[in-house]
Order: structure tokens, then C-alpha cells, then sequence
């Protein structure tokens, strides 16, 4: 009995290596990686009133949204490979709730349930790849990026309708980024972690440069073509 689970367990050791080299980078290799993945996107810079009495303000927290989308990657060494995707990414900030007390008696007089931006970009990331240990790879590159939505909503306090409001002609069309991650791969499957550092001025209009800072996480599955 123990004779057999050893032999079990062996086998199930060496099927397990096998996979995880058949995940390795391979020269001359292409591949094609559908993923999805979510967002914890802010827009740097940005504040709200949130007090009209005090010219209180708020700056812009973190929202949570998703990406999806497919990555080529082609093995130039056993080390090294080149990656290029289309992603759709849905990225943005919010102001989170605040109500305003300013009424007769310190009534509720004004305020938010939920403040947000919400932004969909095309973006196209082009990263080169360094495998530095086994199913292990660090990345980095540049990564354009074209607006195809903008916009505000904003749900009132005590049941005021929400408005949504487009505002794709105040934000700039173009968005750059300097993509910096690092992947694991295992069975094909493949778990990315990125920063996406905004580099562009994403507003239009004021003084203020507003722009993006993301981080994303995918689960892809890595297959050859």
C-alpha cells in the first residue's frame, strides 16, 4: 500500500513539472491569452466640493471596475518575449457618500450617495517579458490608450434620482501609460498583476492635470497558435 502511494505520489509530482514546463517561454513561439481582470482605478489630482458653506473638499478615492480583453506574446529567447493587447478597461474614480447639514435645525440639505467617474478606454499594451524563474515573468512597456465613454454619475441624497452625466467632450481622446507587472503561469493558466502609470493629461479644461493611475489584475489562459 504505501509502495503504491509513494509511486502515486511520484507520478502526480512529475505530471505536475511537465505542466509547469509546458508553461515555460518558448523561442520562436506565439501564443494568444483571452483574460479578464479587475480594475482599482483612480484619476490623480481631482477634488470635489463637498461642502458649498465651507469650500470643503474631497479628493478622488479608488474604484473598482473590470478589464477584458486578449494579449499575443512571441518567445524571442527561452528568457525573453514580446506581448501585444487589446484590452477593454473600464477605469474612473468616486468620491464614495457625503451628505452636506446646513438646513433649518441642522437638517440634511444637500450631498451624494455615490459620486463617480466612470471612463472606458481602448487600451493596447505592448510589454516586453523577462522570465526570471520558473512560470515567473516580470514586465514593463508603454501603453496607448483611446477614450470611448466618459461619464459623471451622481445619486442624490433621500431618494434623488440619479443624473449621468456624458462628458466624453471635456477628457482627452488619447491616454498613455507605462504598464509595470509581473505574471505567474502554471498550466497555461496565467495570474497578471500590473501598475498602469498614467503619463497624459486626461482633462481638457483647468489648471489641474488629472491622470490615470490603475491597478489591474487578469486570469488569462495561454494557449498556442
Amino acid at each position: 500500500m504505501k509502495k503504491t502511494m509513494k509511486k502515486m505520489m511520484m507520478t502526480l509530482f512529475m505530471a505536475t513539472v511537465a505542466l509547469a514546463a509546458s508553461a515555460q517561454n518558448e523561442i520562436g513561439q506565439l501564443t494568444l491569452q483571452p483574460k479578464l481582470g479587475i480594475n482599482l482605478a483612480n484619476i490623480t489630482n481631482m477634488e470635489v466640493v463637498t461642502n458649498p458653506f465651507t469650500d470643503e473638499t474631497e479628493k478622488s478615492n479608488i474604484k473598482s471596475d473590470f478589464a477584458v480583453g486578449v494579449e499575443a506574446e512571441y518567445g524571442l529567447t527561452k528568457k525573453f518575449s514580446v506581448a501585444a493587447g487589446i484590452l477593454y478597461s473600464r477605469q474612473g474614480t468616486d468620491f464614495g457618500t457625503y451628505k452636506i447639514y446646513g438646513g433649518a435645525g441642522g437638517a440634511l440639505s444637500g450631498g451624494w450617495d455615490k459620486y463617480e467617474y466612470n471612463m472606458g478606454y481602448l487600451n493596447i499594451p505592448i510589454v516586453a517579458n523577462y522570465y526570471f524563474a520558473e512560470g515567473w515573468a516580470i514586465k514593463a512597456g508603454i501603453q496607448p490608450g483611446f477614450l470611448l465613454s466618459a461619464k459623471v454619475k451622481v445619486d442624490g441624497v433621500g431618494g434623488t434620482p440619479s443624473v449621468d452625466t456624458d462628458v466624453k467632450d471635456d477628457s482627452k481622446t488619447f491616454d498613455l501609460a507605462i504598464p509595470l507587472g509581473i505574471s505567474y503561469e502554471f498550466s497555461n493558466f496565467v495570474v497578471d498583476g500590473r501598475y498602469n502609470l498614467g503619463l497624459t493629461k486626461i482633462n481638457k479644461n483647468g489648471d489641474e492635470s488629472y491622470k490615470n493611475n490603475v491597478i489591474q489584475f487578469t486570469f488569462g489562459y495561454k494557449f498556442s497558435l
